[in-house]
């Protein structure tokens, strides 16, 4: 990938081809489902969800969760009909400019982070990431929201997986200090963020607003690395995002990144910070 993705599909297109692939994916549950005779109740209870569920799914309103489609293909004798859209069905579910980098945090063993507007999606608690998504504008439908919301929760495997990859976040105080969703939402955020910051292979960090320097002050932007040792710049604004792997940019960022965690709080210090603010709430 470089940074201008050349030949890569426009973010609408893309999105038009993921809403595709979900279509697809549940006329075939549909038929699937009506050859083996069985209603929607039936398949509902099966796999533990409602009918009016299952018709979201079969009307290509919602993606279901792999759970879903494996055990679909098992209850309605599919013999691997429904399993083939998976990869398809889990690139879908995000939106068109992310979904490089979602197939990235899955490869990564390091991955820095800088953020400036909001907390980052991997260490934001559900209510945070609903308050954030109905603030959205123009608005999102709720079957949006709740697609986003379980990808976005999904995501977070990042912190469990092994081997362990190396986290490293540096959010700007005021991330810390907006009230979206109201104090409660961001009362459990921060609480969040405390139990995240104590696992050992994440490191989170503060950059006060009383710091006189900050090499930050371009924006936010993500570096991560693969197991191979290839380096990504990931940067997104406004529904659109630039992935490059150019060597000078990604080593570059890097650097840039290295400078402004030696600028902001270290992390004993950014938990101190965050207890506080806690404090205040």
């Amino acid at each position: 990938m470089t940074e201008e993705q050349p030949g890569a599909p426009e973010p609408a297109a893309a999105d038009r081809a993921g809403q595709g692939v979900v279509a697809a994916f549940g006329q075939s549950l549909k038929t699937l489902r009506v050859r083996a005779k069985m209603e929607r109740e039936e398949l509902g209870r099966r796999l533990g969800y409602s009918a009016s569920t299952i018709a979201s799914f079969e009307q290509g309103r919602r993606i279901p969760p792999p759970e879903a489609i494996e055990r679909s293909d098992e209850v309605l004798d599919a013999s691997g009909l429904l399993k083939v859209w998976k990869e398809q069905l889990e690139k879908a579910q995000y939106p068109a400019f992310f979904q490089g980098m979602a197939q990235l945090e899955k490869q990564a063993i390091e991955l820095l982070a800088y953020d400036t507007m909001v907390v980052k999606g991997l260490l934001q608690t559900e209510e945070y990431m609903r308050a954030l998504l109905a603030m959205r504008r123009p608005p999102l439908d709720q079957e949006t929201i709740e697609q986003r919301v379980m990808a976005r929760l999904a995501r977070q495997d990042i912190f469990d997986r092994r081997p362990t990859p190396l986290l490293s976040f540096v959010m700007d105080e005021s991330v810390l200090r907006h009230r979206y969703g109201g104090k409660q939402v961001l009362r459990g955020q921060l609480e969040h963020l405390l139990l995240i910051g104590q696992r050992r292979n994440v490191e989170l960090q503060v950059m006060p607003t009383d710091c006189e320097d900050n090499a930050g002050v371009n924006g936010p932007f993500t570096v991560v690395t693969r197991k191979d040792g290839k380096k990504f710049l990931y940067v997104e604004a406004q529904n659109t995002s630039s992935l490059t792997t150019d060597p000078e940019q990604t080593v570059l960022a890097a650097a840039r990144y290295g400078i402004i965690r030696s600028q902001a709080l270290t992390p004993r210090e950014s938990l101190e910070f965050i207890e506080k603010l806690l404090g205040e709430l």
